[in-house]
């Protein structure tokens, strides 16, 4: 009993209870701090699947007119007047204006009182008429067409008095006084314009990008009653149906209108569709531009230097990728007989001229990626080659010295887990996407996955 009340306390150690729970989550809390970690610390790639699809492409154009056009002059000096109408057609040896010396003619229409109540009813109609289109399509913008109404109102008013001016015209004559009255006919058949911009005679390897910019462009307005010297300018006349409109164009939309050879043109000034031939050219800056040229349309546009117009071309269709995920990258240009296959898989590549430590030639088989082929080369890319490399022709004693280099065009393919470049053919093209040729040698498919930005990666990285 001593023993046993000696008073001692033992202390028992307590069981260990594994709390599951604690440890299930501490699992997933180290894993989630892991995934965070790799998260900001990994590249992230986003990709892009190709596929077919559309693109808009802006078709519209500011284009400028070329005509054949030849400016009349005066053989007298006094008072100007008109009596055919702007855009009419006249034939050779027609009355278009008179020249007053002495101001007789207006005495003359005067005395005619040739107001508005001296025209026929169906005459007014017909002026009422011009007002009325003349209001409905006018705009702030162009306000320089007021003088050009301007002048084809006076021009049908004299027109429709014509008749009565010609009887004076020729009392005058026979009492000797038409000397003062010189009458203006056309030299050769043609439309009538009556202002002029210094372009008459313009060439179309002339153009510059400032001149469809309109860049110090000026027009001058030639009006009845207005007091002439002799030489002066007092009408145009356009003497051919066939005129041209020229527009700036990229080389490789230049070259897609000129294998349509024509296209079709809409005019935005009245909705008129018409059929142009296509030509192209460059200028002394080595800027492309396209000639439009039409057989019809043109008295509709006569007093028009600059013409705004749109293509009416086929929807625009392909694989469509974005632009950022473009690029272009150089590679080496080998003759093709200096590729061949080698190796257990049938790889493609070329012999490389090495020497051992002895000095010894050898050739090592490099395997290289083949991304175009053209004019009877390849272009080839390998991490062991550099620029000077001498390559072995198989079975032969030729050699070729690495040497030439070209780029190509093309988008980064993620489909094997690294960035593999692929090259690309552009049709069309504007700010965001691009719309290439599918199912080329070296390119893409539908469905293939590129890399979005290629900046972002460089040639045969990793992704994941």
């Amino acid at each position: 009993m001593a023993n046993r009340d000696s008073g001692k306390i033992r202390q028992y150690k307590k069981p260990l209870n594994i709390n599951l729970g604690m440890i299930f989550f501490g699992v997933i809390l180290v894993y989630i701090i892991i995934c965070v970690f790799m998260y900001f610390t990994t590249k992230h790639v986003a990709g892009y699947q190709v596929k077919t699809g559309s693109l808009y492409v802006e078709n519209i154009y500011t284009g400028l007119a070329l005509r054949d056009e030849v400016i009349i002059n005066s053989s007298y000096d006094g008072y100007l007047n008109y009596y055919v109408r702007e855009g009419e057609r006249i034939g050779a040896g027609k009355m278009v204006c008179t020249v007053d010396e002495g101001g007789r003619l207006q005495d003359i229409i005067e005395e005619q009182s040739m107001g508005e109540n001296s025209l026929e009813e169906a005459d007014l109609e017909e002026v009422r008429k011009d007002i009325m289109d003349y209001k409905k399509d006018f705009d702030s913008r162009s306000f320089s067409s007021v003088y050009e109404f301007k002048n084809s109102i006076e021009a049908t008013v004299y027109k429709k008095a014509n008749a009565n001016i010609l009887k004076n015209l020729d009392s005058l004559n026979r009492s000797g006084e038409s000397g003062l009255i010189n009458i203006c006919n056309a030299p050769t058949s043609g439309i009538v314009v009556y202002s002029y911009d210094g372009y008459e005679d313009f060439e179309p390897s002339m153009i510059t990008e400032d001149i469809l910019k309109k860049t110090d462009y000026e027009k001058t307005y030639l009006f009845s009653n207005e007091l002439v010297n002799s030489g002066d300018k007092i009408y145009k006349l356009i003497t051919d149906e066939h005129w041209s409109l020229i527009i700036k164009t990229d080389p490789e939309r230049a070259q897609l209108l000129l294998e349509m050879e024509y296209v079709q043109v809409k005019f935005l000034k009245n909705q008129y569709v018409s059929w142009a031939e296509v030509s192209s050219f460059t200028n002394k800056d080595a800027d492309t531009y396209v000639q439009l040229t039409f057989n019809n349309s043109m008295v509709t546009f006569c007093t028009d230097r600059f013409v705004d117009i749109e293509l009416i071309l086929e929807e625009e269709s392909g694989l469509k990728v974005p632009n950022s995920a473009i690029v272009e990258k150089s590679f080496y240009l080998v003759p093709e007989d200096y590729v061949s296959k080698s190796g257990e898989n049938g790889e493609q590549g070329v012999l490389k001229e090495i020497y051992d430590e002895d000095g010894n030639k050898l050739n090592e088989f490099i395997p290289v990626s083949i991304y175009n082929k053209e004019e009877g080369k390849y272009y080839i890319d390998s991490p062991e080659l550099d620029h000077g490399d001498r390559l072995q022709k198989l079975d032969s004693v030729d050699v070729h010295t690495i040497s030439e280099m070209a780029s190509l065009v093309g988008v980064y393919n993620k489909n094997k887990g690294y960035a593999d470049f692929k090259q690309i053919q552009i049709l069309y093209q504007n700010e965001e996407y691009s719309i290439i040729r599918s199912n080329t040698e070296y390119g893409l498919v539908e469905y293939d996955y590129i890399v979005l930005d290629a900046e972002m990666v460089e040639d045969n990285e990793l992704l994941n």
